[in-house]
């Protein structure tokens, strides 16, 4: 962990000794300096509030795609209802018959044993 601490205060010494000795050996003058710093900083903070906006308009988007989700989802959700009930009702007036129809072959299973066993 020692080593770590060293290493990153190392870096940060030889960063600003890296900066100081570019700033006194440029060849430009203080006031130019400044002049592109300036420049520099404009175009930065003019960078930021683009993200800035990007980064709303990205938000108001997931927003309303969000809302539209759950409108589809519940549209889709009765769709699926109403779906269902018609298939209930299709197959309700063939239940009785399908009830009828086991309690038959059941009997008859029943009256196979019954003649099985005899034998």
């Amino acid at each position: 962990m020692a080593n770590g601490k060293s290493l990153v205060l190392g870096m940060m010494v030889g960063s600003l000794i890296g900066a100081t000795a570019t700033l006194l050996s440029t060849p430009t003058s203080g006031r130019e300096l400044r002049t592109k710093v300036k420049d520099q900083s404009v175009e930065w903070k003019e960078l930021l509030d683009n993200l800035k906006l990007d980064g709303l308009r990205l938000k108001n988007q997931i927003a309303a795609t969000s809302k539209e989700g759950v409108s589809m989802m519940k549209d889709l959700t009765q769709e699926m209802k109403s779906s269902i009930g018609e298939w209930k009702a299709s197959v309700e007036p063939h239940e009785k018959n399908i009830r009828e129809y086991l309690v038959q072959i059941e009997s008859s299973l029943k009256d196979l044993e019954e003649k099985v066993q005899k034998k």
